[in-house]
């Protein structure tokens, strides 16, 4: 009978043990995960179309320059374009400078002038500025033309980006 008690007594115990409620892991809001993109050069990335193509710009100061290298829309791989140049109007507390981009060749990747990757532009204002707002007039990536489109320098315009910063 003894047995019988205890048994009974740790059947009680195991079924009210299964009646509490226990708390489980508490559970977080919906996270969003941010889609970013890191240029490769650390640059400024300007989105053309719908994260279709981005150009990558880089300044260098000292020698007043501002490189473009044209990326696919996840800023990891080139894309070489026909353009032998292209150009960018910068609007400057004295007005609106252009900012012609050439064409670079480099035989250790095999570019040349019409089938680029890389262009760069020369300026001696870009010496002593380096925040300014923009508009690449026209660029044809791989048979589409992106037109007008702005951007401010050094943020650029892709929304991922500027928000990150």
């Amino acid at each position: 009978m003894k047995k019988l008690i205890t048994l009974c007594a740790a059947l009680a115990a195991m079924f009210l043990a299964g009646c509490q409620k226990e708390e489980g892991p508490k559970v977080a809001g919906p996270v969003t995960h941010k889609h970013e993109h890191k240029p490769l050069h650390g640059g400024t990335p300007v989105e053309l179309g719908h994260e279709e193509y981005h150009v990558e710009l880089v300044i260098d100061p000292a020698e007043g320059k501002l490189r473009a290298y044209v990326m696919d829309g996840e800023l990891e791989n080139f894309v070489r374009i026909a353009a032998e140049s292209f150009e960018i109007d910068a609007r400057l507390a004295e007005g609106t400078q252009p900012l012609v981009f050439k064409a670079i060749a480099n035989n250790a990747t095999g570019e040349k002038v019409g089938d680029s990757s890389l262009y760069e532009a020369q300026a001696d204002w870009l010496k002593k500025t380096n925040v300014f707002d923009a508009t690449l007039k026209e660029i044809v990536v791989r048979g589409t033309a992106y037109r007008d489109v702005n951007f401010n320098f050094p943020k650029g315009n892709d929304q991922d980006e500027t928000t990150a910063k």
